[in-house]
């Protein structure tokens, strides 16, 4: 894996859930905008996610060909075995991202977007945890475990404080498929070696594949103001989709995937805020102690990172 320290790598993944944070306005906006569904809205963030990525690849040279050290001499085997693995990565990273996107719309029908919102993003971590410990040989101690028990303490409290809360069987499990979708992702690019640019690129087109046929059922093109539309696919695909998961694939390389995981908790807060700035909601004070809550955990656990190492056996 390419090296990347523990402060660049906390670096990244906090830009990254930031960047994140944003897609949900963007989104809603495009709802209104561009009069799309859901899965079409996906689709073009993956579209439009890959177009950026290739575009900052020719002129910044991202994801350039590396090299893989010595030349091969005869008798060697062949590096295919090495390039069949990093195209299996890839697909598999396609598809569990266009999986984990489709079962969070499925969530939000079946138990509304609080409930999807915080089963999604709080199962992530603890599922993420228990994959890293099994495959990873991440340890998380007792202070990580106090410090994800409080991320999802704030996490509640900030996304059910309205008490509007509505579940169902067929939500949560929506909602618990998305969440192991992304802890898929999450630890399959962990442990990779890849080129994290190609591998978000990638998995973008894979992704859009995914999604084309249902996006083509709900209508693909935006049916309202064509200027706001295509402006707010331009920014949905380079903020929170290129940049985001660009940075967040590079920053997994300098940070166990549950740190990763709890840092990504801080999308909701960026979320919150910007509804408060820009769509005129409220925070109510139990919201808010829950945003607190969970930036002061997620700094907790990065500053344990940042003293602790990596914490792999």
């Amino acid at each position: 894996m390419t090296h990347v320290s523990v402060r660049r790598g906390l670096l990244y993944v906090s830009v990254a859930a930031t960047a994140w944070g944003t897609g949900g306005a963007a989104g809603a906006l495009l709802y209104q905008a561009g009069g799309l569904g859901p899965v079409a809205v996906s689709f073009w963030r993956f579209a439009a996610g890959a177009a950026m990525l290739l575009l900052a690849g020719r002129l910044l040279g991202l994801g350039g060909p590396r090299s893989a050290g010595p030349p091969t001499i005869r008798g060697t085997r062949s590096p295919r075995p090495r390039l069949g693995a990093a195209l299996g990565r890839i697909l598999v990273t396609g598809v569990a991202m266009a999986v984990y996107q489709t079962a969070y719309f499925a969530a939000i029908a079946g138990s509304g977007l609080a409930v999807a919102t915080v089963v999604t993003i709080g199962a992530t971590p603890v599922l993420v945890a228990a994959g890293g410990r099994l495959l990873l040989g991440e340890r998380l101690g007792a202070a990580g475990l106090g410090a994800v028990t409080i991320a999802l303490t704030g996490l509640a409290m900030l996304t059910l404080d309205d008490g509007s809360a509505t579940f169902s069987a067929a939500g949560i499990g929506w909602a618990l498929l998305s969440a192991a979708g992304y802890a898929g992702v999450t630890l399959l690019n962990r442990a990779s070696s890849g080129e994290p640019y190609r591998t978000a690129m990638g998995g973008f087109v894979v992704g859009g594949l995914c999604l084309l046929p249902v996006a083509l059922a709900q209508g693909l093109l935006p049916s309202g103001d064509p200027l706001a539309s295509w402006a707010i696919i331009a920014f949905l695909g380079t903020v929170p989709t290129a940049l985001a998961y660009g940075l967040f694939f590079t920053g997994l390389a300098g940070v166990r995937a549950t740190t990763a995981s709890v840092i990504s908790l801080v999308e909701p807060v960026g979320a919150a805020l910007l509804g408060v700035l820009l769509l005129g909601e409220r925070l109510t004070v139990a919201a808010a102690c829950g945003g607190v809550l969970l930036l002061g955990a997620v700094a907790l656990l990065a500053a344990g990172e940042r003293g602790g190492g990596n914490g792999t056996t």
